[in-house]
C-alpha cells in the first residue's frame, strides 16, 4: 500500500472516529424526567439534546428529532406527560445536524408530522446529512420537507404562533424559535436558540487550499449575534441543555418550579459570551 493511500485511509478512521464519538456523548441519550415549561410547552429530550413538545387542541408541534436513535426516548417522554405521540402533527429543527434531525424521517413515519425545515438547511436534511458542510461523514436517513421556511415566517396550529428566526453560522439555516408562552397567568416571551457555536471543524477565514467552511460565515455569525440580542427573552431555552443550565435549573425547580425557566439575563450573559469566544476563535484563525 502506497503512503498516500495509508494516509487517505488514515484520515478516514480519524474522520469517523471523531464523529463516532460526537453521536456517543452519554448526556444526549441519558433520559431525564419530562417537565412542563410554561402552558403547553414541555420539555421532552434527553439530559442535554433537547426536544420540546408545544401541544394544542389541533394537535402538536414537535422541536427537534434528535439522534436516530432519540424518537424512542421522545415517544415515552411525550406519553409519560399524557400526551399521545401519534397527535405530533408539525415537526421542526433548530439546524440540520444529526444530533438535532437524524430521527426525523423515524417521526414522520410514525406520526404523518409536516416536517418544516429553513430554506438553507432543507438541502443538507434532504440528503441525510451528505451536504453538511462540516459533517458529509455523518449521514442519517433522508426526510423529505413538507414546507420550506423563511426568516420570519410563522408555523401555526391551534392557538400557538411560532417565528423562525434565520441565525446562521453554526448551519446555514439554523433556527432560533420564538413563540409567546402563558406561565401563572404571565404572558412572556420563549427563545429556543438554534445554536450560537463556532465547532473546531469551522474554517472562518480563506487561506491557500483551506477556503472558509462556507462564503459568509463570519457575516452570517455576526448577523445571528446581532439578532439574538434583540430578541426580547423571558423563558430563556435552547437546542442543547448546556445552552441554558438545564441540569442547574432542573435541580432548583423542585422548589422554586416553573419560573427558574425565566432568565433574560442568563440569556443576554451567555449570548454575549458566545460573541466573545467567536471572535477569538476569528482572531486565533486569521493570525
Amino acid at each position: 500500500m502506497d503512503g498516500m493511500r495509508k494516509l487517505a485511509l488514515s484520515l478516514l478512521a480519524l474522520s469517523f472516529g471523531v464523529a463516532l464519538a460526537a453521536q456517543n456523548k452519554p448526556d444526549w441519550t441519558i433520559p431525564i424526567a419530562p417537565f412542563r415549561i410554561a402552558d403547553g410547552l414541555y420539555y421532552v429530550g434527553s439530559r442535554d439534546l433537547a426536544s420540546y413538545l408545544v401541544v394544542t387542541p389541533q394537535g402538536n408541534i414537535l422541536i427537534n428529532s434528535g439522534l436516530e436513535s432519540s424518537p424512542t426516548l421522545i415517544r415515552s417522554s411525550i406519553e409519560q406527560l399524557g400526551f399521545k405521540y401519534t397527535d405530533t402533527r408539525v415537526l421542526l429543527i433548530s439546524h440540520a445536524h444529526w444530533d438535532h434531525d437524524a430521527g426525523s424521517a423515524r417521526v414522520i413515519q410514525e406520526t404523518g408530522a409536516k416536517y418544516m425545515v429553513m430554506d438553507d438547511d432543507v438541502p443538507v436534511v434532504e440528503s441525510g446529512g451528505a451536504l453538511d458542510f462540516a459533517y458529509a461523514d455523518s449521514p442519517y436517513p433522508k426526510a423529505k420537507v413538507d414546507r420550506v421556511l423563511h426568516d420570519g415566517d410563522e408555523v401555526k396550529l391551534g392557538d400557538a404562533t411560532l417565528v423562525a428566526h434565520k441565525t446562521p453560522g453554526h448551519t446555514r439555516g439554523c433556527t432560533t424559535w420564538t413563540m409567546k408562552a402563558q406561565q401563572n397567568g404571565r404572558t412572556l416571551d420563549a427563545v429556543i436558540v438554534g445554536s450560537w457555536n463556532v465547532n473546531a471543524e469551522y474554517r472562518l477565514v480563506d487561506k491557500p487550499q483551506h477556503p472558509a467552511s462556507y462564503p459568509g460565515i463570519v457575516t452570517d455569525y455576526r448577523k445571528t449575534f446581532a439578532l439574538l440580542k434583540q430578541l426580547p427573552c423571558d423563558l430563556f431555552l435552547g437546542a442543547h441543555g448546556d445552552y441554558f443550565n438545564l441540569l442547574g435549573k432542573l435541580a432548583r425547580a423542585r422548589k422554586s418550579g416553573e419560573s427558574v425557566w425565566i432568565d433574560p439575563e442568563g440569556y443576554q450573559a451567555k449570548v454575549a459570551e458566545r460573541e466573545r469566544v467567536f471572535e477569538a476563535k476569528l482572531h486565533e484563525q486569521q493570525r
